[in-house]
């Protein structure tokens, strides 16, 4: 069984290699408003909120961030972990008492993943399919994302953000019985980057119906252990290969693409991906991506947008002992080791974003309102102070 599996896998890969590229442009909204999209300083939050009710969530986002609300997810839904939201509709994943896992040796695995890859290569000739495919993610999974459309409705928003799991969290955090983890497994890693993509574009069709431009953040925590033992033999080029090949798919669906890391990481790797965004801990790695500025400014200089994490969501007591005016400064102390040349305060908040560390899911509710009190209060006091003109962005 498991050596048809990897027939049968090699054939369709052999299909899928053979797919012309230009099939994603079908999935290009005729006004890209994504590329129109200026950051300018705009507060925005990432991703996980600590509430259960989808209104008290949407309350606080656009109480704290009306310019670019996001669809909220709420981890006290076990469906709406960051593992088993996006590992929906893959065959070979099991989930089972409380517990997520692949299993490739099933008498029907071939056959299920046959069956998608020709939805695959279906999807991608009529993106229209998506909606009733294995790639669209279910209410069930994501109440916030469908409840984000009505709740935007009649607003005016600079844009509107989305979030996913990137595919090297995925393929890692995932793993068969035995603890090897799906990233090893290359059945597994080929269905998971393939369908990732799709889920991406299928998000990003589903923002745009609020006629705004359309940011889709990939988490990608794991990103965090490169270099480290547990992922010796992690080759950057195919890494890179398979998160451009996700970044690829929802940029040709219409949206601006991030990528968000809660940690330090390979910032030069990551850099020299096609994403458009950099989203990352500003508040404790500020350092680490500054050392690597010709980088940075090779990215800015393309026209990248840094979501700048400054605001703490880590330590309660560093939640606690901060001010609006204390990240100003703090932000203006950073932003003075990239000044230089091209690049002046005004320049560089032009390409920024303010946002949390990280999300606050795990935080108690009052640190996690004031985070987003801060986040709101700091963006204003830089674009008062650095942006002529200094409302919604078209």
């Amino acid at each position: 069984m498991l050596h048809f599996a990897f027939l049968a896998s090699c054939f369709v890969i052999g299909r899928l290699t053979a797919a012309p590229s230009p099939t994603l442009e079908k999935a290009m909204p005729k006004d890209n408003s994504s590329a129109r999209f200026q950051a300018n300083g705009l507060a925005t939050l990432i991703g996980s909120l600590p509430v259960s009710d989808q209104r008290e969530a949407f309350s606080l986002i656009f109480d704290h961030t009306p310019d670019i609300p996001l669809w909220p997810q709420l981890p006290g839904n076990p469906k709406e972990g960051m593992l088993n939201q996006f590992s929906e509709g893959i065959p070979g994943f099991v989930e089972e008492a409380g517990r997520t896992y692949f299993d490739i040796q099933t008498e029907t695995f071939a056959e299920e993943m046959l069956a998608y890859f020709e939805q695959y290569l279906a999807a991608l000739e009529d993106p229209n399919l998506l909606s009733d495919s294995p790639f669209a993610v279910s209410r069930e999974r994501a109440q916030g994302l469908f409840a984000l459309q009505e709740a935007v409705a009649g607003k005016t928003v600079a844009a509107v953000k989305g979030q996913m799991t990137g595919p090297f969290t995925l393929l890692t955090g995932l793993h068969d019985r035995e603890g090897r983890a799906a990233y090893y497994e290359p059945t597994i890693r080929e269905m998971v980057v393939k369908g990732l993509s799709l889920k991406a574009v299928w998000q990003v069709r589903l923002l745009a119906q609020a006629q705004a431009p359309v940011i889709l953040f990939i988490d990608e925590p794991a990103l965090a252990g490169l270099g480290s033992s547990a992922f010796l033999g992690v080759s950057l080029e195919e890494l890179g290969q398979e998160l451009n090949e996700v970044i690829g798919a929802a940029q040709a669906a219409g949206g601006l693409v991030g990528v968000h890391v809660c940690a330090n990481t390979d910032w030069e790797f990551l850099l020299s991906t096609s994403l458009d965004i950099v989203s990352f801990d500003a508040y404790g790695f500020f350092d680490k991506l500054a050392a690597c500025k010709e980088a940075v400014f090779g990215f800015l200089g393309r026209g990248g947008i840094i979501a700048w994490g400054i605001v703490p969501t880590g330590e309660k007591e560093y939640i606690e002992q901060e001010t609006a005016e204390s990240l100003l400064a703090r932000w203006e102390a950073q932003a003075a080791q990239l000044v230089g040349g091209a690049w002046d305060y005004q320049a560089l908040l032009r390409q920024t974003l303010i946002t949390p560390s990280c999300g606050t899911g795990s935080l108690p509710l009052a640190h996690a309102k004031k985070v987003l009190a801060l986040t709101r209060d700091l963006s204003k006091l830089l674009r008062d102070k650095y942006v002529t003109n200094h409302g919604v962005s078209p």
